[in-house]
């Protein structure tokens, strides 16, 4: 069962709170056409396109009538460790009846999260792990009955049930549960000691195909820079091709598909290969900083309290090129969330000022792991618990107005009731996510606010277009995960339908004004995970 909500709006005072927002189509047009511009470089951070980015944004805040959100400035800084890896080897396997030699972007692509010059991993026992997973909430453990300290561990990708229809079984069938991330398996990699840590790349449970995986491995890597250089973490990880996999597994005679089949079923053993594994790199280290942007619009009668808007300023700068374009712009993701920042800004100004203090967040980082949020919500210029809850944008809607609404990770606050009658008032209707394998909810800024108790919100339009239905929607969606997300072909298209854009935005902006305007609290469900340390946040405040 569901926590209930209290001290609610009554659907009257919530029609008041929303009070038809003035969203500009103009404005949305115009952030997201300079910003993905190929002036811009793609804003990948710590390079001297971020000085730009961060200087437009400011003005765009400024201009909107937000005040500089951190103590008098309009910046955070967010101290960053950037290394760029070269001289990357083949991934080497030996011991079987042939060597398996793996190509560096070809066959495979490896990095580290360390921060040292050299990184080498030299003969290094190979076991395949399965899901790579240990969750003894669930009973489930990977890694019991083996040590793989110092060894390389090959794991699947996804969580063990992504192929059950609807939300049934131990990791919540198609849904992908944070234990399917390729972050927590190389978290967990790493908790258990392993030298290397090695997932295997397959479309449709890592739900973006290997250019993908490429382009965010072969560009400089950035990672928070803090005491200790990450040496607690594997000394080399990265992704494998599918086929590369079976190559190494048939080396040994193992056949990927059958261990692959027994790895989804409860009590597995890790099955050591027989096979040892190398890989070298260098890396070329530079400490620096990068900025997240802070506008506040302050509250009247309560202005410690703050209702939040999230959205990511950077993409990932210069990338593999297509036919001959190197630049990743990042039109949709997410020059088109900062836009809708902006216009929200502008909407809220206009309204005037809120009982609470409303607060516009453009992090750094996203790309690199969420690192511009994450070192937010573990250093937050405004305390989290004083922080009621918001908003995350990450890529709008430019395909057209739609009939549907879509909240990602559903099931886990209390923002999703208080959303409804904003989303009913545009005759839509909230369906389930038509990709939950794709593990949304763990992929965008509001999972750092999560983890750490504050309720956000990432929520939007979903497939079924008002011209084209389901069919049409689901076919450009499709088209752009397959042909521009995370690629050069991610630039500004003039001819933009922005009608579904506006009515998310719609939507957010009266969340967000209820919640400014009112006295609730919001919460998770008793059922998240993330319910405990809200209430134990709350209870200090």
């Amino acid at each position: 069962m569901r926590a209930p909500i209290v001290c609610l709006l009554p659907f009257a005072l919530v029609s008041a709170a929303a009070s038809s927002p003035q969203i500009s189509v103009q404005t949305l047009k115009s952030v997201d056409k300079e910003l993905s511009s190929d002036a811009y470089e793609g804003r990948a951070p710590t390079t001297p396109a971020e000085e730009k980015t961060v200087a437009y944004i400011i003005a765009q805040m400024k201009a909107a009538g937000l005040k500089p959100g951190n103590k008098g400035s309009w910046t955070q800084d967010v101290p960053m460790v950037e290394s760029t890896f070269a001289n990357i080897s083949p991934m080497v396997f030996v011991g079987g009846s042939a060597t398996v030699s793996l190509a560096p972007n070809t066959d495979m692509v490896v990095r580290s999260y360390r921060v040292l010059p050299q990184i080498a991993v030299k003969d290094s026992e190979v076991v395949f792990v399965g899901y790579g997973i240990n969750a003894p909430e669930r009973g489930w453990n990977d890694y019991a009955g083996v040590d793989v300290r110092g060894k390389t561990v090959i794991i699947l990708v996804n969580d063990p049930d992504w192929q059950t229809p609807g939300r049934d079984g131990l990791f919540e069938g198609r849904a992908m549960t944070y234990y399917g991330r390729w972050t927590y398996k190389y978290e967990e990699a790493a908790r258990q000691g392993a030298a290397a840590a090695i997932i295997v790349h397959d479309t449709e449970p890592a739900a973006y195909g290997w250019g993908v995986v490429e382009s965010s491995n072969t560009r400089p890597s950035l990672e928070l820079d803090v005491p200790g250089d990450h040496l607690d973490q594997s000394a080399a990880i990265g992704w494998m091709q599918l086929e590369a996999a079976k190559r190494v597994f048939a080396s040994v005679g193992k056949d990927f598909a059958s261990l692959s089949e027994a790895a989804k079923v409860k009590g597995f053993k890790a099955v050591p290969l027989g096979l040892k594994a190398s890989v070298s790199m260098t890396a070329t280290i530079k400490r620096q900083k990068s900025k997240n942007v802070i506008g506040v619009l302050p509250g009247k009668t309560a202005p410690k309290d703050f209702v939040l808007y999230t959205a990511h300023w950077d993409h990932l700068g210069r990338c593999t090129p297509v036919k001959g374009d190197g630049i990743c712009n990042g039109a949709v993701d997410n020059a088109s969330g900062i836009a809708g920042l902006i216009a929200l800004a502008q909407a809220h100004a206009k309204a005037g000022p809120a009982a609470r203090s409303v607060a516009f967040l453009a992090v750094t980082a996203e790309e690199s792991g969420l690192l511009g949020s994450q070192y937010y919500a573990e250093h937050p210029v405004y305390p989290l618990a004083r922080t009621v809850g918001g908003v995350n944008m990450d890529s709008l809607n430019v395909r057209g107005a739609v009939k549907d609404f879509v909240v990602t990770g559903a099931g886990k606050s209390e923002l999703e009731d208080l959303v409804k009658p904003f989303v009913a008032a545009q005759n839509r209707v909230i369906k389930p996510e038509p990709n939950p394998e794709r593990g949304g909810y763990f992929r965008s800024d509001h999972f750092s606010f999560a983890k750490l108790g504050v309720p956000m919100l990432d929520a939007g339009s979903g497939e079924d277009l008002v011209q084209g239905g389901v069919a049409a929607g689901h076919k450009a969606a499709e088209d752009y995960v397959t042909n521009r997300y995370h690629k050069p072909q991610d630039e500004y298209d003039a001819s933009w339908d922005w009608s579904g854009a506006v009515q998310d935005l719609t939507v957010y902006y009266g969340l967000g004004r209820q919640l400014a305007q009112g006295k609730s609290w919001p919460n998770w469900y008793k059922t998240s995970e993330f319910r405990s340390v809200r209430d134990k946040q709350r209870s200090g405040k």
